[in-house]
């Protein structure tokens, strides 16, 4: 049986080319360590690349704008208790659109680009972004399942490459 690749043939075959030379088999699934990194899904991060970590190392948790949700406690708890997560990041970003936006921009945004009426989902967009992370910092350390947790919240800058800890 053959599936049409259409519009991921490219992607396909890069990962036929990365199989053949294929860097990480026999890691474990355990953060090597110890760390987990909630950040965003802008694609100018690196989050291995821009903390010295190579693959192994650390469980990366990517969404828009950084924000701590309920997924990423819930994820940050199989972390800590299953793959030897003991500290996490959460590295929000310079130059934010979740940042720099109001919800109802980024709503009329979405509508503008073609999409459906967003207006029933919560984007967490925030004029204060250093307090913004400093609330989801204190939202993992409150957080009952991860009491042994250590947290840390950090700004990226995308133009420097340079991480400064708020909290």
């Amino acid at each position: 049986m053959s599936v049409d690749r259409g519009p991921f043939a490219d992607l396909l075959a890069a990962n036929e080319a990365y199989a053949t030379r294929f860097p990480n088999a026999g890691l474990r699934p355990r953060a090597a360590r110890g760390l987990a990194v909630v950040t965003c899904m802008d694609s100018r991060i690196e989050p291995l690349e821009m903390l010295g970590l190579r693959p192994g190392d650390a469980k990366i948790l990517r969404n828009a704008g950084a924000r701590v949700t309920a997924d990423v406690l819930r994820t940050l708890v199989l972390a800590s208790y299953l793959l030897g997560v003991d500290r996490a990041m959460v590295i929000a970003h310079t130059d934010c659109r979740m940042a720099a936006e109001t919800e109802d921009a980024v709503h009329e945004a979405v509508r503008a680009a073609g999409g459906p009426d967003t207006r029933s989902l919560d984007f967490l967009v925030t004029d204060d972004q250093p307090a913004a992370l400093r609330e989801d910092v204190q939202r993992v350390r409150s957080y009952p399942y991860l009491a042994r947790l250590v947290v840390g919240g950090f700004i990226y800058d995308v133009d420097t490459g340079r991480l400064q800890q708020v909290c």
